[in-house]
């Protein structure tokens, strides 16, 4: 570029080893400050999460002398310095954005609107080297929108601007050019640009730095101080585009250079588009030179004017969606049509719960306690009917989702309900063999009770208590299972031909509650998973709370509850995953898993949905039994549970097939599940009050009367 006759005044930090004798020198200048804050920054740097590697923490701690100020300040090493400073930009630009960013080289053409969009960008991150040009000295009248001081005035605008971001981190790179851009140095200027800003005052020099920067490739961004405006213009992928839109024709700055400024006025107005024009800046434009020395800025609107050109610059830089064009962001506006937001409705406790009383015919008391059965997201995937001395509860397909892979998960559900209605019907002194049968018909599986008069009074006495089952997600506190207890549960499972494996010692249940606390992020991040997830919570203002999980029921803190609207969000989920984030998306299941007296899980031989419906008979079994020895239970699901190999892990979670499959290895490992068997289900059990919200049910259709039952 054009060397100046004057030397050039220093803009740039000179950075100092410790050992260096350049820095001895500046100690023994009495006139030099030192300011030395290395130990804090150095805290800082090791709180840092993640922490930083050991290369990075270990870097030599180096020394900013700045000769306007006469001071030399301590820093921290270049990627410690990096680390620390744009840490807290994440993830609204994550750390791989930031590399990428670093790699843009910009430039910025004026610098009294230019100075706070150069300084925003330095300061988060969007550039790896600057490129300031202006020819312009500061005076008082600039102070009332560039973030500059008294000290500043009478020194080039670009110099300010450059000392201001050198005092901000002095390892970015920052190029000056105090003459400004000229038709002799405009080509030096844009060469190696990857995105220029202009912010000029100059007609023609808005032209000019235009017509090399198309010739190069170069997009160019601008920004008005009124009513946001921004322009972009896409040379790097229209290299056609007209100059500014074509707004003001086809005009070359050499011509507009010999133009007067009133001859260049219409332009300026065709260029910003005076029908757009707030009022009050319009009427002042009629005010200049009368009543008005210039015309007027306000700092707000430069604040504006950084922030969408740092959202530009961001958008080229990551290679994201930016098309060429003009846009006006108008906080007038914006304030005008300021509307009360409404408030969030309450959520109050049901007064009842949730459930009918059961009725007085054995028909509709057997279908009512086959209905009561669980089931995963309380979809009740069944038809129940009860009628001519048969009780017949069919899977229905409707509800089926990702997880409920070959209809296993219905399929346990199925089972719980098969045995529910044969502790109904023993307590209405009816008793009778059940038969499963798959693929019977349009149903896959079907459960069939036939009922006969009889006594069974160790079934019959399970009915309070299986009218009393309920799913408990509290907390709870954590108390050793008695010995009794454990060997109640095994017979339960037993008696209906499982197996119970349970977990009670505190490593034991740490290894599991991270197993399925990953799973559980796997669940989130996994985006039909999480659909499916979200698509079961019943919130207390839904039109119907029959099926679904109400959000109540979730037993969380109100400000857990709140984080659900976050939670709910698919886009905030396709960010923690891209980001290999989320690890907080389990610990709620780690907690309560971890603090849990005991994790329960039960299994049986074979792998058909027959089997299946055996284990959710058995599930239900170990659960009212659980329920009567003062536990509270609540059923787990990873994803992994009903996969058994590894395409149906795949379709299950296309993205974590591979991680589902360990940990799916490492659970069957860590309970002692057989490899022939299958897992019915998980439950958590723990010591806590009744649960604040049951489930609730679909309204049934009243069955048969009792007599024909009974006659049967």
């Amino acid at each position: 570029m054009t060397a100046s006759t004057e030397p050039p005044l220093p803009h740039s930090a000179v950075l100092l080893d410790a050992d260096d004798p350049a820095l001895e020198a500046l100690g023994s200048d009495p006139g030099v400050v030192f300011v030395d804050n290395a130990a804090a920054q150095t805290v800082a740097l090791r709180q840092l999460c993640p922490q930083p590697p050991e290369d990075v923490a270990a870097e030599a701690i180096r020394w900013a002398y700045y000769p306007w100020r006469r001071t030399a300040v301590s820093v921290l090493g270049p990627r410690g310095f990096r680390r620390v400073r744009l840490d807290r930009n994440r993830n609204l630009i994550t750390t791989a954005e930031q590399d990428r960013l670093a790699e843009l080289t910009v430039g910025v053409v004026g610098l009294s609107v230019g100075h706070t969009i150069a300084y925003t960008l330095a300061a988060q991150g969007l550039s790896g080297r600057l490129r300031l040009a202006d020819f312009d000295e500061m005076d008082l009248t600039n102070l009332n929108r560039v973030p500059a001081s008294v000290f500043d005035i009478g020194i080039n605008k670009a110099v300010v601007c450059a000392r201001r971001i050198a005092e901000l981190d002095p390892y970015l790179p920052v190029s000056v050019v105090s003459e400004g851009v000229t038709e002799h140095n405009v080509d030096e200027f844009v060469d190696g640009l990857d995105v220029l800003i202009e912010e000029c005052d100059s007609l023609d020099t808005k032209v000019l730095v235009r017509e090399v920067a198309r010739r190069r490739g170069v997009p160019v961004l601008m920004t008005t101080s009124d009513r946001g405006l921004l322009d972009v213009e896409r040379f790097d992928a229209e290299p056609a585009r007209p100059l500014l839109h074509g707004l003001i024709g086809d005009v070359e700055a050499a011509r507009l250079r010999n133009l007067s400024s009133a001859e260049k006025l219409p332009h300026s107005l065709r260029l910003v588009d005076a029908r757009q024009v707030s009022d009050r800046m319009a009427a002042s434009l009629i005010e200049v030179g009368q009543t008005l020395s210039t015309w007027p800025q306000l700092t707000s609107e430069v604040a504006l004017n950084a922030a969408v050109v740092a959202e530009a610059v961001r958008r080229i830089g990551l290679g994201e969606a930016l098309p060429s064009g003009r846009a006006r962001i108008d906080v007038t506006d914006v304030i005008d049509r300021l509307t009360t937001p409404p408030p969030p409705p309450p959520v109050t406790m049901p007064t009842d719960d949730g459930q009918p009383d059961p009725p007085d015919d054995p028909a509709d008391a057997i279908a009512a306690a086959a209905a009561r059965a669980p089931s995963g997201g309380n979809a009740q995937p069944w038809h129940i009917d009860v009628r001519d001395g048969l009780v017949r509860i069919a899977l229905t397909t409707e509800y089926r989702t990702t997880m409920d892979v070959g209809f296993r998960a219905s399929a346990v559900a199925v089972g719980a309900a098969a045995f529910n209605a044969r502790v109904a019907a023993a307590a209405h002194q009816l008793t009778g063999p059940i038969e499963f049968a798959a693929n019977t018909g349009d149903t896959p599986l079907t459960a069939t009770l036939r009922l006969n008069r009889g006594a069974d009074p160790t079934l019959a006495a399970l009915y309070e208590p299986m009218l009393q089952r309920e799913t408990n997600r509290r907390p709870g506190s954590r108390h050793p299972i008695p010995a009794d207890i454990v060997a109640g549960l095994t017979a339960a499972a037993e008696a209906e031909g499982a197996r119970l494996h349970l977990l009670s010692e505190a490593d034991q249940l740490a290894a599991a509650a991270s197993v399925l606390g990953q799973a559980d992020r796997i669940r989130f991040l996994t985006p039909r998973l999480h659909a499916e997830m979200i698509s079961e919570l019943r919130w207390p203002d839904a039109p119907s709370l029959d099926t679904g999980i109400d959000v109540r029921s979730l037993e969380l803190a109100p400000a857990d509850l709140v984080l659900l609207d976050i939670l709910r969000r698919p886009e905030v989920m396709a960010h923690l995953k891209s980001w290999d984030g989320g690890a907080a998306l389990g610990r709620d299941v780690y907690t309560r898993v971890a603090d849990s007296s005991g994790l329960a899980v039960i299994s049986v031989p074979g792998r058909n949905l027959v089997d299946y419906a055996r284990g959710g008979a058995a599930t239900e079994a170990v659960w009212i039994r659980a329920q009567q020895y003062g536990l509270a239970v609540q059923p787990v699901s990873p994803p992994f549970l009903y996969a058994t190999d590894s395409d149906e892990l795949r379709g299950t979670s296309p993205a974590f097939a591979d991680d589902l499959a360990e940990l799916q290895y490492t659970f069957r490992r860590l309970t002692g599940v057989g490899d022939a068997e299958s897992q019915a289900l998980i439950l958590r059990l723990t010591h806590a009050p009744r649960a604040s919200v049951p489930s609730r049910r679909r309204a049934r259709t009243p069955h048969r009367s009792a007599d024909r039952v009974m006659e049967s």
